[in-house]
């Protein structure tokens, strides 16, 4: 019997198998942890971290405490500005195996409504 953790890693490599980010559209992964979101964007091609975003960035400690949800959508607005920062306008969306609800389809929404294309 498969483990939770053992199933989603069995759906991220699949996804992976197919999913790749070029210097064009720059891969979007996200993670998520009982507490905090990460997001950041990979040229798979040259193996560079474009931008990087998480509920523990500096940028938004100074911020109202909400939700998970909440946190999530503001880690999707700062990884769109440090896109636009890269002149990165379009990325490749991984979801990491989670399934796309609540906090990861939180991120990817707000990324969205910040200008930056999937």
């Amino acid at each position: 019997m498969a483990t939770k953790i053992d199933q989603r890693l069995k759906r991220k490599n699949r996804i992976r198998k197919k999913l790749s980010g070029t210097t064009e559209r720059p891969r979007l992964t996200v993670y998520k942890s009982l507490k905090h979101i990460y997001a950041q964007v990979v040229d798979d091609s040259t193996g560079r971290t474009l931008a990087f975003a998480s509920s523990l960035s500096k940028d938004l400690k100074g911020q109202d405490e909400g939700d998970k949800k909440a946190d999530a959508k503001r880690v999707g607005t700062l990884i769109a500005q440090k896109c636009k920062a890269a002149n990165v306008e379009a990325v490749v969306f991984d979801r990491n195996g989670f399934p796309y609800h609540g906090r990861i389809a939180a991120v990817a929404d707000a990324a969205r409504e910040a200008g930056l294309k999937f």
